[in-house]
């Protein structure tokens, strides 16, 4: 799938919500190449990225994230540098 995700977003055609996750289950699941990776991620950056492409990969990533249970209140104190400070 990411292969022909890739073609398509190269050509300048947007995936469907199905598409994108899908493209994102196979570079989660490590069975992208990195090569891939990079060149699907910036093809999506050039052609812009589309609602149903951001929530089909962000689905994606939730499922496959780490799942943390705890007991009581935390408190997240880092970031991601995003800011720039």
């Amino acid at each position: 799938m990411i292969r022909e995700a890739i073609e398509a977003v190269i050509d300048g055609n947007s995936l469907s919500l199905e598409e994108a996750a899908s493209a994102m289950n196979e570079i989660m699941s490590g069975d992208a190449t990195p090569a891939q990776f990079g060149a699907f991620v910036t093809a999506l950056r050039i052609k812009g990225e589309t609602v149903d492409e951001i929530a089909g990969m962000a689905r994606v990533m939730r499922e496959k994230s780490l799942h943390v249970d705890v007991d009581g209140l935390v408190v997240d104190t880092c970031g991601t540098g995003g800011d720039g400070s």
